[in-house]
């Protein structure tokens, strides 16, 4: 790991920062177009997280996959970037961090290029896009950073952050429950990132840098006492 002083805060990007439903419903209908499938759009981009080709996987022959996956990623510009909003919350989570003088890395699992499409649309503050990675492979790079604490809203964040050590924060924007997610071990739970910066004051006035074995699960969205 590199060695790095302050504090590191990482975030995961689809239904965490931005909200990239409406866009991925579109490129999947362009996708399915072209191919003369049908793909249960708005279901899939309800439940972002895990990897593009696990979600076409149940609707394509497993040859076609690859190929299925290369286009809706050439697709996606045109289709998903400038009609993608941040969610509630956004830049005002990643100016919290900055007021405390840390660092921001972007830990996804969307393909590189186009998160960082989104990053500069909307001019997210971030110092690192870091992309195709997923679940407990966020891990690594979470650990290479030296971050104290990963932000997700699914359970596949959650094992990314438990598996590299920085605590867990998740919100409930995305495609997990709070049950799911206290469950898979996450140490907070906020309604959203409206909430993230008087957590993190609160947070670092009690501990300093996160410590996960130091942090009260909270299952609410405000701070834990």
């Amino acid at each position: 790991m590199v060695e790095r002083s302050g504090l590191v805060v990482g975030f995961d990007l689809d239904l965490t920062l931005i909200d990239t439903a409406a866009g991925v419903v579109a490129t999947l209908e362009a996708l399915a177009a072209e191919l003369g499938v049908a793909f249960p759009s708005h279901e899939l981009a309800s439940m972002l997280g895990p990897p593009l080709d696990h979600m076409l996987a149940p609707y394509l022959p497993a040859a076609d996959l690859a190929a299925a996956t290369d286009r809706f990623r050439a697709l996606y510009p045109d289709h998903a970037v400038a009609v993608t909003p941040h969610l509630a919350g956004a830049p005002e989570a990643l100016a919290a961090v900055r007021r405390h003088h840390g660092r921001v890395v972007l830990v996804t699992g969307k393909y590189t290029p186009n998160a960082q499409l989104h990053v500069d649309h909307l001019g997210l503050d971030v110092d690192l896009v870091a992309g195709q990675v997923w679940g407990e492979g966020k891990a690594a790079v979470l650990r290479e950073e030296g971050a104290d604490i990963y932000v997700g809203d699914h359970v596949h964040d959650v094992a990314g952050a438990l598996a590299a050590g920085a605590l867990s924060v998740s919100v409930l924007t995305g495609g997990s429950t709070r049950e799911e997610l206290v469950a898979a071990g996450t140490h907070v739970v906020l309604d959203d990132l409206t909430a993230f910066p008087a957590w993190l004051d609160e947070h670092l006035r009690r501990t300093g840098p996160a410590a996960p074995e130091a942090e009260e699960t909270c299952t609410g969205s405000a701070p834990a006492p």
